[in-house]
C-alpha cells in the first residue's frame, strides 16, 4: 500500500527547483553523487546531501567490469518496491547503472537504514505509463528530462527478493 506523500516544505521546493537548473543538473551529475555515496552508505540510506528528496544508494555489478558500481538515485516508494527512473539528466544516452541493472538485475539498496537485496526489471506499455505518471507527479524534473532527449527514460522496478 502506498503511503501518502506529505505536503512539500518551501525548502524541499527550492531544492527541487534548484535541481531542475541547468547548474542544478549539472551538480546532481558531477558533484552530488560524491558526497551522497559516502554519508549514505555510513548511513544505510537514512540521510543524503538532498534534504527532504528520498535518495538511495543502489549497488549495481558493472555491466563490463563485473565490480560493485554505487550510485545514488532519486527513488519512489511503491509499497515493497522501489521505482528508479532512468533520466540521466535528460542526456541522450543512458546512465551507467541501467546498463548495469540489464546485464546483472540484482542489486543492493541502502535505503531508509536498511540494506535489501532486490530483482530488477524495466517497465513497459501501460504499467510504465503508470508509473511515469507518478514519477512526474512527485518530480515535474522528470518531464524536463523528457523534453531534454529523445530517447525513451526507461523505469525500473526494483522488488524485494525473498532471502
Amino acid at each position: 500500500m502506498n503511503r501518502p506523500q506529505p505536503p512539500i516544505t518551501w525548502p524541499e521546493r527550492m531544492v527541487r527547483r534548484f535541481l531542475m537548473s541547468r547548474f542544478g543538473i549539472w551538480y546532481g551529475r558531477y558533484v552530488l553523487p560524491y558526497l551522497d555515496r559516502p554519508l549514505l552508505y555510513l548511513s544505510r540510506g537514512r540521510y543524503s546531501m538532498s534534504p527532504g528528496q528520498p535518495i538511495l544508494l543502489l549497488i549495481t555489478t558493472g555491466a563490463k567490469s563485473g565490480r560493485p558500481r554505487a550510485t545514488p538515485l532519486l527513488y519512489l516508494p511503491d509499497g515493497d518496491r522501489v521505482i528508479v527512473i532512468a533520466s540521466n539528466g535528460g542526456r541522450d544516452r543512458h546512465p551507467a547503472w541501467y546498463y548495469n541493472l540489464r546485464a546483472h538485475p540484482t542489486a543492493t539498496a541502502h535505503l531508509g537504514g536498511r540494506v535489501r537485496t532486490y530483482v530488477a526489471y524495466e517497465a513497459h506499455g501501460e504499467e510504465r505509463a503508470a508509473l511515469w505518471r507518478k514519477a512526474v507527479e512527485y518530480f515535474e524534473g522528470f518531464e524536463l528530462y523528457e523534453q531534454r532527449t529523445s530517447r525513451p527514460i526507461p523505469i525500473f522496478v526494483l522488488e524485494p527478493r525473498d532471502e
